[in-house]
């Protein structure tokens, strides 16, 4: 079939390995000292790794390719960062060459009756009486990775979920973000200013219709930036055809949700 594949310059390409944890699907090696993709049907085309090579010798090119294959992804990620078993508790362990960045991971829920929500104290410090409480509360976070650019779409953690896309600056703005914003949700984080957002549009597409996400709710920054990241997001649901919940929510620079 003839598909966008990633396109490597062995010319260009001094071995650095900058490429290798950003491709989510584990599709680029470096080998004899080169960048090389190990198989067509381990690369979904949508250029995740193309940012981060210093040199640019790495591309997108229309081509005739095999099929992207995700069972094939699966089977291959399982093999180079040797991920326990479903029953095993332990992490995972990336063999020589992987990178745990990428490892594709799942938490369990923090336990029920966890500590209350943080107050919100925006530029000030948290007085001495909460701040036992704040250091002991459990993360709401879930899964990982977490950046875009690094998320699989099609992420056993994005199945049916209700997916949460963030701006990087949201957390760190608004006190109660995971509270308020992250509980029971799967998360993308992105930056429509800084990130090279070329393929996130087809990426959070391909995670509405081949991972059936339930919802999908973006917070953004107020700075006129960031709207970015819904205009992405829109374009998103319309390309996928499909009419699901939608949501934006936007914090003020002071940490305010306004």
């Amino acid at each position: 079939m003839i598909r966008q594949m990633v396109r490597i310059d062995e010319e260009k390409c001094n071995g650095c390995g900058e490429c290798v944890p950003s491709c989510a699907e584990g599709a680029i090696q470096i080998i004899d000292g080169k960048a090389r993709l190990l198989a067509d049907n381990l690369c979904d085309g949508l250029g995740a790794c193309l940012g981060d090579c210093p040199l640019g010798a790495i591309t997108v090119e229309e081509r005739e390719a095999d099929e992207y294959d995700e069972v094939a992804v699966h089977d291959h990620l399982k093999e180079i960062r040797r991920e326990p078993l479903p029953h095993h508790d332990g992490p995972a362990v990336p063999v020589a060459g992987g990178c745990p960045s990428a490892a594709v991971k799942s938490f369990a829920a923090p336990a029920a009756g966890g500590c209350p929500s943080a107050r919100s104290m925006s530029f000030n410090e948290p007085s001495a009486d909460t701040a036992g409480d704040v250091a002991s509360r459990p993360s709401q976070l879930a899964q990982w990775p977490v950046q875009l650019h690094l998320v699989p779409p099609t992420a056993p953690f994005f199945q049916n979920a209700d997916v949460l896309l963030a701006a990087d600056c949201a957390p760190f703005a608004y006190a109660d973000f995971q509270e308020d914003l992250l509980k029971g949700k799967a998360l993308a984080i992105a930056c429509p200013k800084l990130d090279n957002t070329e393929p996130y549009v087809e990426k959070l597409t391909a995670m509405i219709t081949q991972s059936n996400i339930k919802s999908l709710t973006v917070v953004h920054m107020e700075v006129p930036c960031c709207n970015g990241l819904v205009f992405m997001a829109k374009q998103a649901i319309a390309d996928s055809g499909r009419d699901i919940p939608f949501e934006t929510v936007c914090i003020g620079i002071r940490g305010d949700r306004k």
